[in-house]
């Protein structure tokens, strides 16, 4: 980030599953200026990957982005979030299962906790998921930074697996969605 960036930026963290399908989508949009991936919400101390893979620590994969208020709006940020993932399965995004993996809205100040509450209601007022959204809103924690080799994962393994059959779909089409909020660089 560089100092005229700092200037204005607030934070937002956001659980959708797996935490490299959420940075990928986010570090793409237009006035994020980092999105790494963590881990936050649960009791023990640095977890590692292992441990909260174990689903007993409490944490969730999230990622912590942070943005400038200016170009991206909390409520932009809450549509992506609720537009990436299945906000009315719980513990569960796919063939990922735990608690680990819930859909989650850390919130770090009572602006951000209101826009999200009336975003889910909202959502469940007006019938947009055949089910009802569990998505958990939670007061933001301690942010664990995840190990070295989850960060820009997407970026730096695009033919792994998960990466080319899961991710690249996912960002794809996100992108079409999204195409007007995206960086310069990544629009193409």
């Amino acid at each position: 980030m560089t100092t005229s960036q700092s200037a204005n930026v607030e934070k937002a963290t956001f659980g959708t599953g797996c935490f490299w399908c959420t940075e990928a989508l986010y570090e793409s949009l237009d006035g994020v200026y980092d999105a790494v991936s963590g881990y936050e919400g649960g009791q023990k101390p640095n977890p590692t990957y292992k441990e909260v893979c174990t689903g007993t620590t409490g944490h969730a994969e999230c990622v912590e982005v942070t943005y400038d208020p200016a170009k991206i709006t909390y409520q932009e940020l809450l549509e992506v979030f609720f537009r990436s993932h299945d906000p009315t399965t719980l513990n569960r995004q796919g063939a990922d299962v735990g608690t680990q993996y819930r859909s989650v809205i850390f919130y770090h100040n009572e602006e951000q906790k209101r826009l999200a509450e009336t975003a889910k209601d909202e959502l469940n007022k007006a019938g947009a998921y055949n089910n009802p959204i569990v998505t958990e809103i939670s007061p933001a924690t301690t942010f664990y930074e995840a190990e070295a080799y989850h960060q820009s994962y997407f970026a730096n393994n695009p033919e792994q697996g998960y990466c080319a059959f899961v991710i690249a779909p996912k960002l794809d089409k996100f992108r079409k969605v999204f195409k007007e909020k995206l960086k310069t660089e990544a629009a193409h």
